[in-house]
């Protein structure tokens, strides 16, 4: 079958309510600055933005702002995920669509909610996420678009999905459908949270070849590997990943394969706000891999998007990245 699509990916369907906040609201409310926590009611999530600063909606989920900045990139993207037949499931269902990425999931009737995650910015940019699952918690196989799975490219899967039963279930389906089509798998750790809670599935989905594609943090990487030394953690994971991707903050990223490292830096950039620096990350990578760019050059553009991205609120592109990809990796 003839691609339609450079990527397709699975994950939380989120509007993300983004407002500023101070350490010691942090510290007051017993969160862990810079990580994600879950809520797991609506009454806990209301609670929580009733003591929020004014804030502003953007639709977010770590894979869907993936697949948002490889069709700004110029790239063909879909995206699978489950949101509630409410105000916030609109606004997503329209944001995603609006950036150009096809979207035909069916949305769920009744309780509960869209999903929704609720980000306090400090002013080191440091992004704090507390996140309502919602409606996305209950994304099942029979919603796959298993068409659309096959017509891509790359499958690419989001670690934080893979916590609630059903959408692991529904994504555990979405692999064997990619992999009968002959196509790649990709998938991020999303957390360390993650990790604690799945690591014995995850670990098993690198060293059984599941995965071609792997993206992580430093942190992600070690807890997935065991071990507090770097470089042993990437030989452990490269051994089975094709294409292995770790990004460091500010230290830049770095990229195995065939036994190659490939190391880019960070781009410099006033740092307003992280949230999503690691999704755009992850979409200038895939959409050069998929429109055979050479995996340095690729990293390159993904750093270029996740300047970009960190350079003000919210996890979308603003600036035109194509343009910006001409301006700072010339041909």
């Amino acid at each position: 079958m003839d691609t339609k699509y450079d990527v397709v990916a699975i994950g939380n369907a989120i509007v993300d309510i983004l407002a500023d906040a101070d350490d010691s609201f942090i510290a007051e409310e017993g969160m862990t600055k810079g990580s994600m926590q879950l809520m797991f009611s609506p009454e806990q999530a209301d609670a929580l933005y009733a003591k929020m600063k004014a804030g502003q909606e953007v639709s977010g989920g770590s894979a869907a702002n993936t697949v948002a900045g490889v069709a700004a990139l110029g790239g063909r993207a879909g995206f699978i995920g489950q949101v509630a037949d409410d105000q916030l499931g609109q606004v997503f269902a329209h944001d995603i669509k609006a950036t150009g990425v096809d979207y035909t999931t069916v949305t769920r009737a009744g309780e509960p909610s869209t999903a929704r995650c609720l980000i306090l910015v400090t002013p080191d940019g440091q992004r704090t996420m507390n996140t309502f699952l919602g409606a996305s918690q209950f994304l099942p196989a029979s919603a796959l678009d298993e068409d659309m799975i096959r017509a891509s490219k790359i499958l690419y899967l989001e670690g934080y999905l893979w916590d609630p039963e059903e959408p692991r279930a529904a994504m555990k389906r979405a692999i064997e459908v990619a992999k009968d089509a002959g196509r790649w798998v990709a998938f991020t750790l999303s957390d360390v949270f993650c990790i604690e809670r799945h690591g014995d599935d995850f670990r098993r989905m690198v060293d059984d070849g599941t995965i071609d594609i792997l993206f992580a943090n430093e942190k992600e990487l070690l807890a997935l590997c065991q071990t507090d030394d770097l470089e042993a953690a990437l030989v452990r994971a490269h051994k089975e990943v094709g294409v292995l991707v770790v990004t460091r903050s500010e230290q830049g990223a770095l990229a195995m394969y065939n036994d190659i490292r490939f190391d880019v830096p960070a781009r410099a950039v006033d740092v307003v706000d992280t949230t999503g620096a690691g999704d755009l990350f992850a979409a200038g990578v895939l959409y050069g891999i998929t429109n055979n760019v050479p995996l340095d050059r690729s990293m390159h553009i993904g750093a270029v998007c996740a300047a970009e991205i960190i350079s003000h609120v919210g996890a979308r592109p603003r600036a035109d990245l194509k343009a910006l990809i001409a301006e700072k990796i010339p041909a």
